[in-house]
């Protein structure tokens, strides 16, 4: 985990499955929590993702949204964009290929 500016950036390790939920929320919830306006989610050095690792992702945004912060999603891992895009979430997640793009769209409009 480390900041860029007012942003916090999460890098996610391996498989993103009931393990990593169970192992990640805690700091998730402390960060999406915090002061931040726009929490970015690595996901670029993950090699699985399964239903689990969604809900992660979505609690995180329902987290940020609820006090009008950004969650930005990087991800692109072809299976791990697959799945998103089966469940109807890729759309709703936005995932990008880097994390200066994700803080790029994490700007409010002007």
């Amino acid at each position: 985990m480390y900041e860029v500016g007012d942003a916090t950036v999460i890098e996610l390790c391996g498989e993103v499955d009931l393990v990593a939920l169970q192992q990640t929320t805690p700091l998730i919830d402390t960060v999406t929590a915090g002061p931040a306006r726009t929490v970015v989610l690595d996901l670029s050095r993950t090699t699985f993702i399964d239903c689990s690792g969604l809900a992660l992702l979505m609690r995180a945004r329902c987290r940020l949204d609820a006090r009008d912060a950004r969650l930005g999603v990087v991800c692109t891992d072809r299976m791990s964009l697959r799945v998103m895009g089966i469940t109807g979430l890729k759309a709703t997640l936005s995932p990008v290929a880097s994390v200066r793009e994700a803080l790029a769209h994490a700007q409010p409009d002007p």
